[in-house]
């Protein structure tokens, strides 16, 4: 596994996914090194990570560190190449025989580094960095991107521009891998739209099964006995709470529980105000999270950028609790799949939707069953590691029977429809 972010040096998502997959890797048998980069945590979270992670057996922790500091990440970031940090990577990739090379976030760790080791190699897009600077396709921090004009949404992104993406360097790298992972079928044609023709497989991600399957009817939690809805996520504005905060303080009947923190966290405490209905709870570990979404009566996830995909929909799901999502990205396919739940586009359409679940148990109860339903199908981790083995076998024999790598080409895009801790010294 390469990736820029893993626990603890990490900021959620995508971090968490690799540590997640490794866990379900070592428990089927297999042995799994991990390469991260501990200074670009350090430069994006100006401090040491908090907390613990669990440290899992047969995995081997390579967190790259130089002595250069935060200078190592912002070279990478502009040239594209693990530029302080190549040596050691190409040492840790050649030195050993691996099956598989599966890349993850690659933004600060360097693309470069698909070009180096053998093995079958895999990249799953956790974000769309391929096809955007920014990563998540949120253009001047206010919008949708509909129309390209990177350079300048870099700079009021207080971003430095990537000059490497205007030579043909992401061409000839991407072509050094044998297949590519999209978690939706939305993140998937998003990156065919924007040009890149690349041998994408779908594979959803998976949440890893309850340990305690409590669940109730509108039932409180340890922050108060009324009836809530739940959010959880990290605290940005392209999480987009802070068009839900306002709708929950104009109906005091709703309680809201927010589990999570990040930077945007003290704009939307202010924007909270006295409402002694919004409740912001922090970070919390797994099995307080579980019990609170067994109890919520609906997830509500409101993201206003087009994200590639939801893990805590599923975790929602996988507790029987129904969701409400925003018309955004790929959220509208997780509940078209799986009938768990509600989308919406307008206030008037989100409130409908809690209403109806807070006044009617039994439609709570039913599309909570629609949701757990499809998790058991498509979500769990046994149905995740079922497909990607299927992959891996898939490009093994392909590549055995000497047919090539599959090709890259770069179209012109078309116009879019909708929008064990360790540290390793380089």
């Amino acid at each position: 596994m390469i990736t820029t972010f893993y626990p603890p040096y990490n900021f959620g998502g995508d971090g968490m996914f690799v540590h997640q997959l490794t866990k379900e890797l070592v428990q089927t048998g297999h042995h799994v090194d991990v390469i991260h980069c501990t200074d670009a945590y350090r430069l994006l979270a100006r401090r040491e990570p908090e907390g613990t992670y669990e440290k899992l057996p047969n995995v081997r922790v390579y967190g790259l560190r130089s002595r250069a500091g935060l200078l190592s990440p912002l070279l990478t970031q502009q040239t594209g190449m693990p530029f302080l940090k190549r040596r050691r990577i190409r040492e840790i990739l050649e030195r050993n025989t691996y099956d598989v090379i599966h890349y993850h976030n690659m933004s600060l760790i360097g693309i470069t580094a698909l070009a180096y080791g053998t093995g079958i190699k895999l990249y799953t897009t956790h974000e769309h960095w391929l096809v955007c600077p920014m990563h998540v396709l949120w253009k001047y921090n206010r919008e949708v991107c509909q129309e390209k004009t990177c350079f300048s949404c870099q700079l009021e992104g207080k971003r430095p521009p990537q000059w490497w993406r205007c030579t043909s360097l992401l061409e000839r790298l991407l072509s050094k891998v044998d297949g590519f992972i999209a978690p939706s079928r939305f993140t998937k044609e998003k990156h065919l739209e924007l040009g890149l023709e690349l041998p994408f497989v779908h594979i959803p991600y998976f949440s890893p099964k309850p340990e305690n399957m409590e669940t109730g009817e509108h039932t409180g939690s340890s922050a108060g006995d009324r009836p809530y809805f739940l959010f959880v996520g990290r605290l940005e504005k392209i999480k987009g709470l802070q068009e839900v905060i306002p709708v929950f303080a104009r109906n005091k009947q709703f309680d809201l529980l927010i589990a999570g923190d990040g930077e945007y966290a003290e704009a939307l405490r202010k924007l909270a105000g006295s409402s002694a209905n919004i409740k912001f709870l922090g970070r919390l570990d797994r099995p307080t999270l579980q019990a609170l979404y067994g109890r919520a009566i609906a997830l509500i996830v409101p993201s206003i950028c087009p994200e590639t995909f939801g893990i805590v929909i599923l975790e929602a799901f996988s507790m029987k609790t129904p969701v409400i999502v925003k018309n955004s990205g790929a959220m509208p396919e997780v509940i078209e799949d799986s009938g768990g739940g509600f989308v919406y586009d307008t206030e008037e359409d989100l409130v409908a939707a809690m209403n109806q679940l807070l006044q009617n148990p039994l439609r709570r109860k039913e599309l909570g069953l629609h949701g757990y339903q499809a998790y058991q199908r498509n979500w769990t981790s046994e149905a995740h590691l079922k497909r990607y083995f299927e992959l891996i076998r898939n490009i093994g024999a392909m590549k055995s029977r000497a047919i090539g790598a599959p090709t890259f080409s770069r179209r012109a895009p078309t116009a879019s429809p909708r929008t064990n801790l360790g540290t390793d010294s380089a």
